[in-house]
């Protein structure tokens, strides 16, 4: 799924849009050999700058740190701003995904938030921790706390979704109490340090026999999603990163800004 940047604009255009238009493949992982390479195209400067003052400081590094703080930083009331915003992230140089979070999940990062100190801040890893299996302690299985990891689904097909692609990234709270979260058979079959290949996707009526009941009233009556663990970490330019189990990730990214819309000067 990774944009070379030695492809012409065309070839380019070819290769996003069959990513678009597949149903059965998820975000891809890097090969082996380039197991420890960020694989996503970074937003260029002018791109990120071109969000409006309101809000620059969920997209530029420098009003970040000055608005959240620094050591620690409020990384919850972050998240929460970027759901809130209804911010999307740019995954594979151009699919722009809407972050949504459960509710549950909102009301526990709005309690963290507003409690200081709190040892329950999320943790956003240093730029040395560019894949998952990289973090302290890390093992298979399908655990998170919503601190170090957490539980999310990619979701495709939703018609309402910021970017204009019908692309979320959502995540629920991992403690068994979220209607929206991790159904037991989702838990149970959990394999997404995997590849793609093969992994489960769900289909609105399978989810919501599982558990999660208004799936389709929430996402559109088409949508389907594969779950995924999810951690974030920082590049080597202080960028926040949401990177997936499998190690496909994305940048906070101007609604409007991607790979399409900067070919056709949107």
């Amino acid at each position: 799924m990774t944009m070379g940047a030695h492809l012409s604009p065309m070839t380019s255009l070819v290769l996003l849009i069959s990513c678009l238009l597949t149903t059965t493949t998820s975000f891809t992982p890097p090969k082996p050999s380039t197991a420890n390479k960020r694989t996503t195209t970074i937003p260029t400067t002018q791109q990120r700058k071109m969000v409006a003052s309101s809000s620059s400081y969920l997209l530029e590094p420098t009003e970040r740190d000055t608005h959240y703080g620094t050591k620690p930083m409020n990384v919850a009331q972050y998240l929460i701003d970027l759901h809130d915003t209804k911010s999307t992230f740019d995954f594979c140089g151009g699919m722009m995904f809407q972050l949504v979070l459960s509710d549950k999940l909102r009301q526990h990062l709005q309690s963290v938030a507003t409690s200081s100190p709190n040892d329950s801040q999320p943790i956003i890893f240093d730029k040395s921790k560019a894949r998952m299996f990289d973090i302290p302690e890390y093992s298979q299985n399908a655990s998170a706390d919503n601190i170090r990891l957490f539980h999310g689904r990619e979701i495709r097909k939703v018609p309402h979704a910021t970017g204009g692609m019908g692309f979320v990234l959502q995540l629920s709270l991992a403690d068994g109490n979220d209607p929206e979260g991790w159904t037991d058979a989702e838990i149970e079959g959990y394999d997404g340090w995997g590849h793609d290949v093969g992994r489960v996707w769900r289909k609105g009526p399978r989810l919501e026999e599982e558990g999660f009941e208004n799936f389709r009233t929430r996402f559109g009556l088409e949508s389907f999603a594969l779950h995924h663990r999810f951690y974030l970490h920082f590049d080597g330019e202080n960028r926040m990163w949401l990177s997936a189990e499998d190690g496909c990730e994305g940048t906070p990214g101007e609604k409007g800004v991607g790979f399409l819309s900067s070919l056709f000067g949107r």
